[in-house]
C-alpha cells in the first residue's frame, strides 16, 4: 500500500473514532501490554530518562497481569498494609522512588511501582514521577509515520514536548523556523549558537507566546478536527515563511508581524497574561424593513441581541436602523461575519422583510463630557 493510500484510511479512521465509543477504537485493548507490543512492533528502546507523567496515561502493566486488579492493586495478603504506609509517606512529603514504565506512542505501562500509582490516584494527584524507557513502533502506518516524526523533531532541536501536528510532514516548517532563529541568534551574539540552544529559545520566547494567543482567541473552536499546533503551523508559515497574500484577515500583520523576530521582540515586551487578543470589532449599521403588525415584537427581539448595541425606529422609507458591533478573529474576514449575523439572526425573524447593511469607512465621534 502506497503513502497516500495509507495517509487516506488512517484520517478516514481518525474521524470515524472521533464519533465512536471508546471501546470500539482500540481492536486490542490498549491496557494489554504485550499484544500492544506485538501490534506496533514496538521492539527498538530508547531511555527517556526520569519526567512526571499523567496517571491517566499508565494504562496496564508489564507482565504481571493477574497479581493485579484494574486499579493496579497487588491481591493477597499484605497489599492494604504497603498501599497505607506509601499513602502516609506521601502524604507526609518523604521522598518516593520514581516507578518504572515502559511507553509505547502515547501510553504508558507498569514495570515497577504499582503501589505507588494506586497511592497517587487515591491521594488525588494527576501526575508521577517516573523513569521511562520509550519502546519506538516500527508497524508501516501513517499515524506511526507521524508520530515518530513528532518525537525526532523534539530530540533534534531539544524542546520538552512534542509538537502535536496532525499531517505527516509538518515537522520541516518547524525545523526551517529554528534553523532561522539560530542564524539570527549567531548573528545577534557574534558566536555560534547550537540547534538545541536555538531551539530552546524558539520554544520558549516563539512557539509558547503564539501558541498562547491562539488559546486565549477559542479560534480552535472552528476547527474541531485540528489541534491547537496545527493552527500554529497554518498561522506562522503562512506568515513568516510562505508569506501568503490575503484578501481578507488582514488584522493578522498587526498583531503578528510578518517577521518572526519582529514577533518575538513583541512578545517580549509583554507577560502571558497582557498578550493581545486575537480578535478585531466591525461596526455595522443595518437599515432594516418590517410588516408593521409585527414591528413592537420585532424592536424587543432585535434590543435583546448581545450585538446590538443601538436600535432606533424612523420615519421615512427605512423602518428600523440598528448599530451593532460583531467580533471576529483574525483569520475570518469581515463579510463572513456580517453575512452570518445577518442571515442568521436577523433575517429568520418573523416580520422581516429586508435589510441592507453599511459598513463605516472613516468615522468621526466627538468625545462625550
Amino acid at each position: 500500500m502506497d503513502f497516500f493510500s495509507l495517509k487516506q484510511n488512517w484520517w478516514k479512521n481518525r474521524q470515524k473514532a472521533s464519533r465512536t465509543p471508546e471501546d470500539s477504537i482500540f481492536p486490542t485493548r490498549e491496557t494489554d501490554f504485550d499484544q500492544v507490543r506485538k501490534n506496533e512492533k514496538a521492539y527498538e528502546t530508547v531511555k527517556r530518562g526520569t519526567a512526571t507523567v499523567p496517571l491517566d496515561k499508565i494504562k496496564g502493566s508489564v507482565g504481571r497481569y493477574s497479581d493485579f486488579d484494574k486499579q493496579f492493586r497487588l491481591k493477597g495478603a499484605g497489599s492494604e498494609e504497603r498501599l497505607t504506609s506509601l499513602i502516609q509517606a506521601m502524604q507526609e512529603g518523604r521522598p518516593i522512588p520514581p516507578v518504572s514504565l515502559y511507553q509505547i506512542k502515547d501510553n504508558f505501562y507498569i514495570v515497577d511501582g504499582h503501589h505507588r500509582v494506586t497511592a497517587a490516584r487515591k491521594l488525588g494527584q494527576s501526575h508521577i514521577q517516573s523513569k521511562i524507557l520509550e519502546l519506538l513502533p516500527s508497524n508501516e502506518s501513517v499515524e506511526n509515520r507521524l508520530y515518530l516524526e513528532k518525537i525526532e523533531f523534539r530530540d533534534r532541536v531539544g524542546i520538552p514536548k512534542v509538537i502535536d501536528f496532525t499531517e505527516p510532514g509538518q515537522s520541516e516548517y518547524l525545523l526551517e523556523q529554528v534553523t532561522m532563529h539560530q542564524s539570527f541568534l549567531a548573528e545577534e551574539n557574534r558566536e555560534a549558537v547550537s540547534l538545541e540552544e536555538a531551539g530552546a529559545d524558539w520554544y520558549r520566547s516563539i512557539y509558547l507566546p503564539l501558541r498562547t494567543l491562539i488559546k486565549n482567541s477559542g479560534l480552535l473552536r472552528s476547527f474541531p478536527d485540528r489541534t491547537m499546533d496545527d493552527l500554529y503551523l497554518y498561522i506562522s508559515t503562512h506568515q513568516w515563511q510562505k508569506r501568503s497574500e490575503r484578501e481578507y484577515g488582514i488584522g493578522v500583520d498587526e498583531l503578528i508581524p510578518r517577521d518572526m523576530e519582529a514577533f518575538r521582540r513583541k512578545m517580549a515586551r509583554s507577560r502571558p497574561g497582557e498578550y493581545p487578543e486575537m480578535k478585531r470589532d466591525i461596526t455595522i449599521f443595518i437599515l432594516v424593513n418590517v410588516d408593521g403588525t409585527q414591528e413592537q415584537q420585532l424592536l424587543d427581539k432585535l434590543f435583546a441581541l448581545p450585538e446590538v448595541v443601538e436600535l432606533h425606529s424612523v420615519h421615512g422609507s427605512i423602518d428600523l436602523v440598528i448599530k451593532a458591533t460583531l467580533s471576529r478573529d483574525i483569520l475570518a474576514s469581515d463579510a463572513e461575519v456580517i453575512s452570518q449575523f445577518t442571515h442568521s439572526s436577523l433575517r429568520r425573524m418573523k416580520g422581516v422583510v429586508s435589510t441592507q447593511t453599511l459598513i463605516p469607512g472613516l468615522s468621526l465621534i466627538k468625545p462625550q463630557y
